[in-house]
């Protein structure tokens, strides 16, 4: 997708490349952090909707 002058902050790249990222450290924290099995058991869905927003992220406009 081209950038255009008018695309709007929210659905830029780098924020939401970022934000994804974040969410991706958190899931390998929680997955392998040895203290909480409920933690334990968000892992895996935060690994995956970081992973899966990376992806979507990497398709936005840069600027």
């Amino acid at each position: 997708m081209t950038p255009t002058k008018n695309t709007p902050v929210w659905i830029r790249r780098a924020p939401w490349e970022r934000v994804t990222a974040a969410l991706i450290a958190l899931g390998l924290i929680l997955l392998m952090q040895p203290w909480s099995l409920d933690a334990y058991g968000y892992s895996f869905p935060v690994l995956l909707l970081g992973v899966i927003g990376y992806s979507v992220a990497g398709k936005l406009p840069e600027s």
